[in-house]
């Protein structure tokens, strides 16, 4: 039981993102905690009351986590085509080192 829920947990965040994605998660990121950093700055400052800074603060963070961190499919929409495996056969080709056929 508890190893299905453990599969089902791997599957759900064995998810894979593109380097479009990775580009889009770096200006999330950038972009969210400077916008939350300035924010809480303001509304601490008007309110006077540095707890209620850094409670915005880490509730932005939070939400910079949940929206960066997982795998989201919107991550991976540009995937890049790669090349199928090559399979080399024993004793046919090699590595040619200085014209001799090296493996």
């Amino acid at each position: 039981m508890a190893d299905q829920l453990l599969e089902q947990v791997r599957d759900a965040m064995e998810g894979q993102i593109d380097f479009e994605g990775q580009r889009l998660a770096e200006l999330l990121t950038n972009v969210l905690l400077g916008a939350v950093g300035i924010f809480a700055f303001f509304i601490g400052f008007m309110a006077q009351d540095i707890t209620l800074t850094l409670y915005i603060g880490l509730a932005g963070t939070l939400v910079t986590f949940l929206a960066v961190v997982p795998p989201w499919p919107f991550y991976n929409k540009n995937p890049e085509g790669w090349l199928p495996a090559h399979v080399a056969q024993a004793g046919v080709g090699g590595i040619d080192v200085d014209g001799l056929k090296v493996g």
